[in-house]
């Protein structure tokens, strides 16, 4: 890779030095008790001298994913007790005109958009406009499904839960095919259901972007008008926004990249996602993203009160095969569950509130350890498996657990997108994958 910047911020509170470069809805099932999500805990410290080997570890690490030309452009960033201690960029937000990435480089965020529709209902049920508990078809007069006994009993939790009822990504198929959302979510009512209302998990996108037409109708405002009103603006979050218009109209926005033989190449960004704008609609920058990690863990009450983040990162229906997704899961989770916009994962015995997204040449994951109030972001804007290991080996250090290389980069260098590799080589896709 031609270009690498990392930028590395370390908090006084640490005492390190470094250089450059270098009202609620009942849960699902009854509440796991090996699992304490809530953020109103007294935090611990974790050990200085242990994050500050963290922190270089980490350099390290994103130094081999520059040399192997793992990703066409990645920003991510550490946060400890409400400071950013690690900003690091790789690459560029457009490898045909050597563009970098900067912190300030907007991405798309998919479903970590998801997080922001669960904070605005939460925001708008503290002022009274509708209810955890508020019934679907109280507010939507479209609303059906298979069984109407079941759709009756829906509540505004369970879209945001993610315990509908409905088999797996239903219509995200035809969401791909350009079929509009306003169609397909009024034909909920042909698919057969999996389980009762609440009884068990099926991630969605199509029927979890519901909430922005209950919000529009309690408020009579669109529900990004809410998002940016009461969680942009204030947070100071200066280059989110929903929408490809808005993304392509930033001052620096990350391209997403296939990898082929001349390398990353560039394409242009699928709208699919954005059409339903609450479960995949924003975008945002490393700098937005870190003020979003700081309020998640409890450090911006006057925006999201604890008593809200609670309730967001409780866990709710349980999610037995996040266990087995991926290496790091296997090897490290021993309980997951889906809570409001996010997942709940026991990761060596602590509890992690995670999530991830991915669209056609983008990717991205946040996740945060609330008894210790440390967290990570990572956004890319390429394909390709390798920086989704990166996160847990720097969980993996701030725990002090055994250390494994996740990310597969510990070996012999080689590039991953002049040559691929078929074991890196991320398949070229004509439209937009499964979004998660």
């Amino acid at each position: 890779m031609q270009f690498q910047k990392i930028f590395l911020l370390i908090t006084g509170v640490l005492g390190l030095a470094c250089t450059p470069l270098c009202a609620a809805a009942p849960p699902a099932s009854p509440a796991p008790t090996l699992l304490s999500a809530s953020v109103g805990n007294v935090p611990q410290e974790l050990p200085p001298m242990r994050v500050k080997q963290t922190l270089a570890d980490y350099q390290r690490w994103l130094n081999r994913i520059a040399q192997r030309d793992a990703v066409a452009g990645l920003a991510t960033a550490v946060v400890i007790d409400g400071k950013v201690v690690y900003e690091g960029t790789v690459g560029y937000a457009d490898a045909s005109t050597k563009q970098p990435i900067t912190p300030n480089t907007v991405f798309r965020l998919a479903s970590l958009s998801k997080a922001f529709a669960t904070a605005i209902t939460g925001l708008l049920i503290d002022d009274g406009k509708l209810g955890w508990d508020t019934k679907l078809v109280d507010v939507l007069p479209y609303f059906k499904l298979k069984d109407m006994q079941a759709a009756s009993q829906a509540t505004v939790s369970d879209i945001l839960g993610q315990r509908l009822g409905l088999p797996r990504n239903t219509y995200d198929n035809m969401l791909e095919g350009d079929t509009s959302y306003e169609e397909l979510v009024r034909k909920l009512d042909e698919v057969d259901m999996v389980c009762g209302v609440g009884q068990c998990y099926g991630y969605q996108n199509v029927a979890f972007s519901m909430i922005g037409d209950v919000v529009l109708a309690r408020t009579g405002d669109f529900f990004y008008h809410q998002v940016d009103k009461r969680i942009f603006y204030p947070l100071g979050m200066t280059t989110a926004s929903y929408g490809r218009a808005a993304l392509e109209s930033s001052k620096s926005w990350a391209r997403p990249h296939r990898a082929t033989s001349r390398g990353w190449v560039p394409f242009e960004p699928n709208e699919t996602y954005y059409r339903v704008a609450p479960a995949a609609g924003v975008n945002a920058s490393l700098r937005d993203m870190e003020k979003w990690l700081i309020a998640q863990m409890g450090g911006r009450q006057d925006v999201l009160p604890t008593s809200l983040l609670d309730m967001l990162h409780a866990p709710g229906v349980a999610t037995p095969s996040e266990l087995h997704a991926t290496a790091w899961r296997r090897g490290r989770l021993t309980d997951a569950y889906y809570a409001l916009g996010w997942r709940v994962y026991e990761y060596g015995g602590e509890t992690l509130i995670y999530h991830a997204g991915a669209v056609a040449g983008y990717r991205t994951m946040i996740g945060f350890f609330p008894k210790y109030r440390a967290g990570v972001v990572t956004l890319w804007n390429s394909t390709g498996p390798i920086p989704g290991g990166l996160m847990p080996m720097v969980f993996d250090d701030l725990l002090g657990l055994q250390h494994v290389d996740w990310a597969d980069i510990e070996g012999a260098v080689r590039s991953t997108a002049a040559k691929p590799k078929p074991k890196h080589k991320p398949r070229v896709q004509r439209r937009a994958p499964r979004h998660r």
